[in-house]
């Protein structure tokens, strides 16, 4: 299946939910005043934030003033085209992980319950069936089930569990994953950590010193930190965001439950605060529902109207 496609089956949800009522607006309203309050009450609903929202509003009635737009469907035309280079303006965005320096180290972080676990080994099998070598790395020590939870993945997969007993030191498990890693020229090391909630400050400080401990060995050009947020949360998850990356530096973003939120213009959001490339989206619960992000694709089949899905 075409990405397109596949992107505005699995984005029927968000459609319905928020961007259908923008889509509906572009489709049969006239360029009033209502037209342009309901458009922005749309935006600041589905999360886009209120800066975002006026800037292109603003920038959407200044370009149908001068281009002479005569209908919606034109209007809509210079709205996608506007959301894709919003997020086209962040470098790597849309872009999955290079890799050029080996093995190259994903340090996943994230809060209890944005998917980060499932998001690790959803990696993994990616990998895997690219054929490159993958190591797994159990880091959430706090949490036997989280434990057993990546070695099912890696059992799926075929990968290899790095992984130590409950309560040892995440940093020491993090460094023998590494020097695994290395040792046996894999190609990515997956280091799994326990959620943390962002606004607790001795738990951030472990997350701080794993990442002291990759930095060190793997150095910056081979290590990736991953923030795997809930879309679902929308606000909630830009300011999770902010908070670990005054952490730790976040590297790339994994945007999971995407295709269950109402929120979905969180990306926008996150694009515009961060400055952070998302480069995957989660469309599911499967094995294979972890998607590039592509702002053209995602632009395109988000602003598709539900009667054309």
């Amino acid at each position: 299946m075409a990405l397109f496609a596949k992107l505005r089956e699995r984005l029927k949800g968000v459609r319905e939910k928020w961007s259908g009522s923008i889509a509906r607006l572009f489709s049969s309203s006239k360029f009033e005043p209502e037209f342009w309050d309901n458009l922005e009450e749309q935006l600041i609903m589905g999360d886009t934030g209120l800066d975002f929202a006026e800037e292109i509003i603003d920038t959407l009635k200044r370009e149908a003033k001068n281009k002479a737009v005569k209908t919606p469907e034109q209007l809509r035309e210079i709205f996608t085209r506007r959301i894709t280079d919003e997020l086209n303006s962040v470098p790597g965005m849309g872009q999955g992980f290079s890799l050029t320096n080996k093995p190259l180290v994903l340090l996943m972080i994230g809060v209890n319950g944005s998917g980060k676990t499932t998001s690790a080994g959803k990696l993994a099998m990616m990998f895997k069936r690219q054929g490159k070598t993958v190591i797994l790395s159990a880091a959430d020590t706090f949490r036997a089930a989280a434990v057993e939870q990546l070695k099912i993945w890696g059992e799926r997969s075929g990968v290899r569990v790095i992984a130590q007993g409950q309560g040892s030191d995440p940093a020491a498990v993090a460094f023998d994953s590494w020097k695994a890693a290395e040792s046996s020229r894999a190609d990515v090391l997956i280091v799994d950590t326990a959620g943390r909630l962002h606004d607790k400050h001795n738990l951030m400080e472990e997350l701080r010193k794993i990442h002291r401990v990759l930095l060190r060995e793997a150095g910056e050009d081979r290590l990736e930190t991953v923030l795997v947020l809930d879309a679902v949360l929308g606000q909630n998850s830009v300011a999770q965001a902010e908070t670990f990356n005054s952490i730790i530096p976040v590297s790339s973003i994994i945007l999971t439950k995407y295709d269950n939120t109402a929120k979905g213009g969180v990306v926008i959001s996150i694009a515009r605060k961060l400055r952070v490339p998302v480069r995957y989206i989660g469309l599911g619960e499967g094995p294979d529902d972890l998607d590039t992000f592509s702002p053209e694709d995602f632009a395109s089949a988000l602003m598709t109207s539900s009667e054309h899905a």
